[in-house]
């Protein structure tokens, strides 16, 4: 980095932007891993094929940032932890740091923060999931004088830091970054036990809370785990997802509570946290990862995606079910979509609309406008999916 950038930065008057890419985050989810914390999980995904998600998601935000990029200075972390996504974007970065390139861990994403912090940033843009955003919280503390915009890259993001998705993240950091009064709110950074995830049991524990960008049209909401479904509007939903079941089609059903009380109702046993596939009435897959996925949906046979909303957050797509990749839902088409949830958790997005972020845009698009959500036995909701 050249030594003088922090001074001219405060000389040229431009805002300061730091950035951290923790390029393996994301990389577990479509292989069906449910994270990438720990070096030996990492590997597997890499064995499994998996490839890395943050470094495109943080391009995406990049792009909607470069519009201002004359008037900020960005410090980022070499290579793959900012610089080459930067440079790609058309930013010419203060780079900091150094690291191991191909090696990084949690400990290069903590010193990154840490010396982004020294720099005094006026925002700590960072792509990656609940992983991260503890890395980063243990770094900086309780700094009441850093502000933090995820953008939403892991497989876990249960933390109010994220950002609806890359492109959201991108149009936060521009209000803030432009507006001289800014505005901040204090929101929670959460985690829960990896190992424990993999067992189907879900531990969340809250780390502490840092300030992000005010913006509530931009930000997620933190996930709530208080509303259960009601035995009868669950067997109600497995009722009409079987009256209108096609024998020979696959029926890929998403993680939750409420696929899989809704499968426990056909008289198999789902995993709470992974994708199952069924056919013929029996459960031909487990916890399935993209590539077996793809080769079960060859389009060979129709299939369906059994989806259900994440309760006050609104996602269908792009949260905890990455194994679904865009290309799948491309394959089995929007109108092969079929989304359950209970009024209940539809109540709880307040008439916000259900969301995706899947990766590619053009998915996206496709899977936005409205959508029937099955609420009961022949009981619809025509609720819409947004961007």
């Amino acid at each position: 980095m050249n030594p003088d950038a922090s001074q001219s930065s405060e000389i040229s008057g431009k805002k300061k932007l730091g950035l951290i890419v923790n390029p393996v985050a994301g990389m577990g989810g479509r292989v069906g891993l449910k994270g990438t914390d720990g070096g030996d999980v990492v590997k597997e995904a890499k064995l499994l094929g998996a490839t890395p998600e943050a470094p495109q998601r943080a391009k995406d935000a990049l792009r909607v940032i470069s519009r201002i990029r004359e008037k900020i200075q960005l410090f980022t972390y070499p290579q793959e932890m900012g610089e080459e996504e930067a440079t790609q974007c058309g930013f010419r970065p203060s780079v900091i740091g150094s690291i191991k390139s191909g090696e990084t861990s949690s400990e290069d994403t903590r010193r990154a923060a840490a010396e982004m912090k020294n720099l005094g940033v006026d925002l700590l843009l960072f792509a990656g999931g609940d992983g991260t955003a503890r890395d980063i919280y243990n770094a900086i503390g309780r700094d009441r004088g850093l502000t933090l915009l995820g953008i939403p890259a892991g497989v876990k993001m249960y933390s109010g830091v994220f950002a609806l998705n890359a492109k959201s993240a991108g149009d936060a950091a521009v209000s803030f970054l432009e507006t001289s009064t800014r505005n901040v709110v204090e929101a929670e950074i959460m985690d829960i036990d990896e190992a424990s995830f993999r067992k189907g049991i879900v531990v969340a524990r809250l780390y502490g809370y840092l300030r992000i960008p005010e913006g509530r049209r931009y930000m997620q909401s933190v996930k709530s785990g208080g509303i259960q479904t009601q035995k009868q509007v669950v067997q109600g939903m497995a009722a009409d997802l079987a009256k209108n079941a096609q024998e020979d089609c696959l029926y890929i059903y998403g993680p939750g509570t409420t696929t899989r009380d809704i499968v426990a109702e056909f008289g198999l046993e789902k995993t709470l946290l992974g994708v199952d596939v069924v056919l013929g009435g029996r459960i031909i897959a487990k916890d399935v990862n993209e590539r077996e996925l793809t080769i079960l949906a060859d389009g060979k046979r129709k299939a369906k995606i059994v989806v259900t909303v994440i309760g006050q957050q609104g996602y269908i797509f792009g949260r905890g079910n990455q194994q679904v990749s865009p290309e799948i839902i491309k394959r089995v088409g929007r109108e092969n979509i079929i989304v359950v949830a209970s009024k209940e958790k539809l109540a709880s997005l307040e008439g916000r609309p259900l969301l995706v972020d899947t990766g590619k845009e053009e998915v996206d698009k496709m899977l936005a406008g409205y959508v029937r959500v099955i609420t009961g036995f022949e009981d619809y909701v025509v609720y819409k999916v947004g961007l």
